[in-house]
């Protein structure tokens, strides 16, 4: 398996600020897995997935895309290999879905009967049916629906990789969870990259296949959520795990108060 983003000894401070948003940072994330970045805010998660997409650039330090140094590379070729789906979906209120999730297709020159077929396919593959929304308007859809679509338009190129910062973030308990059921199940069928920045410490670990746990732009742990949950490496991680705990023994004495 290939290493999909390298990040070498990557460095970002933004003016006036006191300390590093990322402080020496190396890591790798394989190709195919879905890496999910968690971490308490300004901690540097959304800063860590901009880098990768070049709308951040390190003040030192290298950062590899398939092998090759981003730095060298145009970055809007760079970003139309990856996708980039954002916690309000972003779509353009006045197209239509089949016209959002066509946007990168059209830019590139794809043939129309081309782009018809693909947006039928996503459609599809979010579980939205083609002949019941592609003509619909973002205001006519729920929030859900609007993070499907979004998600189906940042995989309308066929991009490697995938960033996705907080795309559940503003959107209800029961919704959030089924929407993290789809991402898993896309996740299997498209075999892509996922970079997936939550402040959710059960989102975080249900997603993951590795989790990275960040704090004040440092690398607090990088490992499977299992051994980060059995051995925390050190009082930051330790204190996002009890938090977990914490929560469920509060909703079980609550459940007990009205028995």
């Amino acid at each position: 398996m290939s290493v999909a983003v390298e990040f070498r000894a990557v460095t970002k401070r933004f003016a006036k600020a006191n300390y590093d948003a990322m402080s020496d940072v190396s890591l790798q994330v394989e190709e195919g897995e879905i890496v999910t970045i968690l971490g308490t805010s300004g901690c540097g998660k959304t800063t860590f997935i901009k880098m990768v997409n070049r709308l951040i650039e390190p003040d030192s330090g290298e950062i590899l895309f398939f092998g090759q140094s981003i730095a060298a590379l145009d970055p809007v070729s760079l970003r139309r290999k990856i996708g980039y789906v954002i916690q309000q979906a972003g779509l353009f209120p006045h197209w239509n879905i089949a016209e959002n999730i066509s946007t990168v297709p059209q830019i590139l020159g794809w043939e129309k009967a081309r782009i018809a077929a693909r947006v039928d396919e996503l459609l599809e593959l979010v579980e939205l049916d083609p002949s019941e929304f592609k003509k619909r308007y973002p205001r006519q859809l729920s929030g859900g629906q609007q993070q499907r679509v979004g998600l189906a338009r940042a995989l309308a190129a066929d991009p490697q990789l995938m960033l996705l910062d907080e795309p559940f973030g503003a959107i209800d308990a029961i919704t959030r969870g089924n929407l993290q059921k789809e991402l898993l199940r896309i996740h299997a069928k498209t075999k892509k990259t996922f970079l997936f920045v939550t402040h959710d410490v059960n989102e975080a670990f249900r997603l993951g296949d590795r989790v990275l746990v960040m704090d004040a732009g440092k690398v607090q742990q990088f490992d499977k959520p299992d051994a980060i949950r059995r051995h925390p490496a050190n009082e930051f991680v330790e204190r996002l795990i009890d938090s977990v705990e914490a929560q469920r023994q509060a909703w079980e004495a609550d459940e007990c108060s009205y028995i």
